[in-house]
């Protein structure tokens, strides 16, 4: 059983900053890491992905003010976010794909004041 647990999130003023951190709980190897979000009413869509390589992949709309990154060793995905805007309130889950298939995390609250 995999388990990822997901923190950082929490109520910020816009133009402020926030880092969410994941961490995996497997003995198998994680090939791709990533964040997405889900705001009210509105579909889930990917903030960042990052392969076990280091390869980024960003959203459109946090290029620039978001950086993925991750430990290996700690079976860890970090999400550094900049710059927040209130548009970028949402949950925001954690996603691994390991050798024996994708996880989601429970998801963690960040809600952005103007």
């Amino acid at each position: 059983q995999v388990q990822l647990v997901e923190s950082g999130g929490g109520l910020v003023q816009a133009g402020g900053s926030l880092k969410l951190t994941c961490t995996a709980s497997t003995i198998f190897t994680i090939r791709d890491m990533g964040w997405y979000r889900q705001a009210p009413g509105k579909q889930r869509e990917l903030v960042a992905a990052i392969t076990r390589g280091g390869s980024t992949n960003y959203g459109d709309s946090v290029k620039g003010r978001f950086t993925i990154s991750r430990d290996n060793a700690k079976n860890t995905v970090y999400l550094q976010m900049n710059s927040l805007k209130p548009e970028d309130t949402a949950v925001y889950y954690c996603h691994i794909c390991s050798t024996t298939g994708g996880y989601w995390g429970q998801g963690t609250q960040v809600t952005v004041s103007s």
